[in-house]
């Protein structure tokens, strides 16, 4: 087939309706940098991880630097979302400043490995809820879809069947987990990006941060400390993700669903406006963030107004909710999966096969 052909073969099929979609975000150019937004965002960050360090310094050896430990479990929190906005190279141009801006706030300042999250998160915007695909359903403590073989030990069981319920106070852990998932990766997976400066920073955020305290403060204070600051992080961090995916469609491993709908139908958004998208660093509009996850987080309001009529139109279902029915609607959910032992199937997925 000649050129001429193929390119006349092209241009007859019809636009994707994520090109469509794109194509409208791209008009009202929403794929700009927004420089001004993230300069004074950055700049806020950094004056209220310095406001905490200095309070740290001015309430010393005392009981109430549990209220400071929380405080900077929420600004510990919030630079993690930028970091995230930086990996996703919403902040800058170039590929190696947002790198280097998302090392910064996420490894040496977060605690957390970019190259293993990197890897991870990747996964899962590829395919988001699918299962054998996105690592963040894969089952682990919680499952996240019926299990073939669930507990047969009658503690575990009892728990598996209400996992939804203590599901949220497992996340006071998760903070945890994310640091120690990071070394795992840093010390043993082979050709990781960056080893050698990762592993620097973590040293150096890991080891320096505890240190810190257990030389200023008494044990018992300096443990309490870390404790109370792990557990607000983990807690933050964890409620904002699982609003986002979970009880929305999971996707059989050999589902084939076109891109835009694979984003749309797993996906919810969380409604508050400015105000969530503060608290939630941006996760509030999850549809618009999975269709175009290198926009900048400012942009994401705007966006969705043209993705909403898409799907109204088109008749994709887009779900968005407050973030307390999002959280009951988790919760629900997980115990439904734990009450159930049979092979999962999702009868809107199916249909779209």
């Amino acid at each position: 087939m000649s050129s001429t052909a193929i390119r006349a073969r092209r241009a007859a099929r019809p636009p994707s309706d994520y090109s469509q979609v794109l194509q409208s975000a791209q008009s009202l150019n929403l794929m700009r940098r927004a420089y001004s937004y993230y300069a004074i965002r950055f700049g806020m960050l950094a004056a209220a991880l310095a406001g905490v360090w200095v309070a740290f310094a001015f309430v010393g050896n005392s009981w109430s630097q549990l209220a400071i430990a929380a405080t900077l479990g929420l600004v510990l929190t919030q630079i993690i979302f930028y970091s995230h906005d930086a990996a996703h190279r919403q902040v800058f141009a170039g590929q190696k400043a947002n790198e280097m801006a998302a090392l910064i706030m996420g490894t040496l300042i977060g605690g957390v490995s970019l190259a293993w999250w990197h890897n991870k998160h990747n996964k899962h915007h590829a395919a988001p809820n699918q299962i054998g695909k996105d690592s963040d359903i894969a089952a682990s403590v919680v499952h996240f879809y019926p299990a073939e073989n669930p507990p047969r030990n009658r503690v575990l069981g009892f728990l598996h069947r209400r996992q939804g319920w203590w599901f949220f106070p497992l996340l006071a852990v998760e903070m945890l987990n994310l640091h120690v998932q990071g070394v795992q990766a840093v010390v043993t997976r082979k050709g990781l990006k960056r080893r050698w400066i990762e592993a620097a920073m973590l040293v150096v955020r890991l080891g320096g941060y505890p240190a810190i305290l257990f030389i200023f403060l008494s044990p018992g204070i300096a443990g309490a400390f870390l404790g109370v600051q792990l557990a607000v992080t983990g807690m933050y961090l964890g409620v904002s993700f699982a609003a986002s995916h979970i009880g929305m469609a999971i996707l059989p491993h050999d589902s084939r669903i076109d891109f835009f709908r694979r984003q749309v139908l797993t996906s919810r958004n969380i409604a508050g406006g400015r105000i969530a998208s503060f608290a939630m660093g941006g996760l509030n509009y999850q549809i618009e963030h999975h269709l175009f996850p290198s926009m900048p987080r400012p942009h994401l309001h705007k966006v969705r107004t043209v993705v909403q009529n898409y799907c109204a139109n088109s008749q994709v279902e887009y779900n968005e909710v407050s973030i307390l029915r999002a959280w009951r609607i988790v919760a629900v959910y997980l115990n439904k999966v734990g009450l159930s032992a049979s092979r999962f199937q999702c009868p809107m997925v199916a249909s779209l096969r």
